[in-house]
């Protein structure tokens, strides 16, 4: 299962990082620790938050708009739907949801799953999936 630190869980959401832990000292958001000790956030769960604040003014990205036409958007694995051959796979990035139609062998070999951090990468009118490892 995909594990975020704060900083990251808070970039990905476009807030603080005292904002992630308000949240999680409010019930919000669920903290765990990782081997080293550091608190984390499960990404399935960061994801479903991610969807929640969408569109709202602490997830608002201030750099939105200013990209290049060729642009990369990080975000959370929110849904995945495939068949035998393709896949439909969901990111939740800032406050908004990106939607790519990539093979199913493509989304194994990147290890997808919801919760995931992974980019959108858009030119034109196809999208196309990075994953971090």
């Amino acid at each position: 299962m995909t594990q975020l630190r704060i900083a990251e869980a808070a970039a990905l959401l476009g807030v603080s990082d005292d904002t992630v832990r308000r949240w999680a000292d409010q019930g919000r958001l669920s903290l765990d620790q990782d081997a080293s000790g550091r608190q984390v956030v499960a990404g399935a769960e960061l994801a479903s938050l991610a969807q929640e604040v969408a569109g709202t003014a602490d997830a608002l990205d201030p750099s939105v708009g200013h990209r290049s036409a060729r642009n990369h958007f990080t975000g959370l694995v929110t849904a995945i739907t495939s068949d035998l051959v393709m896949s439909q796979v969901e990111l939740q990035c800032g406050p908004f949801r990106v939607v790519s139609l990539i093979s199913t062998e493509a989304v194994r070999e990147l290890r997808l799953e919801v919760g995931s951090l992974a980019t959108a990468v858009i030119k034109a009118t196809n999208v196309g999936v990075e994953a971090f490892r």
